[in-house]
């Protein structure tokens, strides 16, 4: 039974690649934080599982920003895969604590690769590297493009990227980076600007909300959907050598185009309901992110299942749902302090 280690796996990404590999009859184990609230809502389904897949997922304490952790983990588990996807991942918020997201994103990747190389593990490495890498380089970006990082969060990826790479060529372990473009889902944090939008809609659908605040409508995003992209991750790792590989799904929409196809599928008219606020600009935009991926499509016979215009509905029909449910559930559940004010 091949053995998984996944770093973040209490994300969205994570969460999707856990079950992803219990369905392939892997052995999972995660990386979990301590934290005074509960953070494992994407995975509390599997610790309900009874069945021979629930038994096989573990939560263990450790942290990316703790080397020595690690080092045990690694030494304990001897995993034969390792993704490593925890980060500080929202960028705009990098601007605010850059020095943490260093500390995690770069260093973090640093501490898990030196554990590798220190405890002799023999595994296969997965990096999760980023389309913000590559910041204002023109479209399209393919694995050869320049980077051109934009963000704390972006520059910290650039090291995770380019220090996975030098562990690769220095030690000789199988350790490839994927440069994944926007992905997205119902799990998606409800920071993020395309979850922000589609619990918006359910919100002001359903009367418990008025306004939805954002900021560059006019961004270009090349955006597909998380669970095809985890399996990328791990064809990646199931190559006989390791390489670097971007993920995408060839085409960008603006913002906008997010925001009325949203809307319309609530039947609202997005210009009732939307206003810019500046405080949601970036200090240095990205503008115009999208994939070339006839590299990912020749080596590892992958392609995206969700079209854009599905991505967006899948994503408003969640959040219609998850509204309704708890407007069912009576009028205390729509009390969480600040939910139904400015998304």
């Amino acid at each position: 039974m091949p053995k998984a280690l996944i770093t973040g796996c209490t994300g969205q990404d994570g969460s999707y690649l856990t079950e992803f590999l219990l369905d392939k009859g892997y052995e999972v184990h995660g990386l979990k934080r301590r934290a005074s609230s509960l953070n494992t809502d994407r995975l509390d389904h599997l610790y309900q599982d009874t069945h021979e897949a629930g038994a096989r997922f573990f939560l263990h304490y450790a942290d990316l920003t703790d080397g020595s952790s690690l080092a045990t983990l690694l030494h304990d588990l001897s995993p034969d895969e390792i993704y490593n996807l925890g980060a500080q991942s929202h960028v705009k918020v990098s601007f605010e604590v850059p020095e943490f997201t260093a500390d995690v994103v770069a260093a973090g990747t640093l501490r898990l690769l030196e554990a590798m190389r220190r405890t002799g593990v023999k595994c296969r490495f997965y990096q999760a590297s980023s389309s913000e890498m590559f910041g204002s380089a023109p479209p399209p970006q393919c694995e050869t493009t320049a980077f051109h990082p934009r963000s704390p969060y972006a520059c910290a990826k650039v090291f995770g990227h380019h220090i996975t790479v030098n562990y690769r060529e220095s030690y000789g372990l199988f350790a490839s980076s994927g440069i994944l473009f926007n992905h997205e889902s119902p799990r998606r944090g409800e920071t993020f600007v395309t979850r922000k939008i589609t619990r918006a809609v359910a919100h002001i659908k359903h009367g418990v909300q008025r306004k939805l605040y954002l900021g560059n409508l006019e961004a270009r995003r090349d955006w597909g959907y998380a669970p095809d992209y985890v399996r990328a991750m791990w064809l990646m790792l199931q190559q006989e050598t390791p390489e670097d590989f971007v993920v995408g799904t060839g085409e960008a929409h603006t913002v906008r185009e997010f925001v009325e196809l949203a809307f319309a599928r609530a039947d609202l008219d997005w210009r009732d309901f939307v206003e810019i606020d500046a405080r949601y600009f970036r200090p240095a935009e990205v503008d115009y992110l999208c994939a070339d991926v006839s590299k990912t499509r020749e080596r590892l016979g992958w392609e995206p299942t969700v079209t854009f215009e599905e991505l967006v509905r899948i994503m408003v029909e969640a959040d219609m749902k998850s509204v309704e449910t708890r407007i069912k559930g009576g009028a205390e559940a729509l009390q969480v302090a600040g939910e139904w004010g400015h998304a």
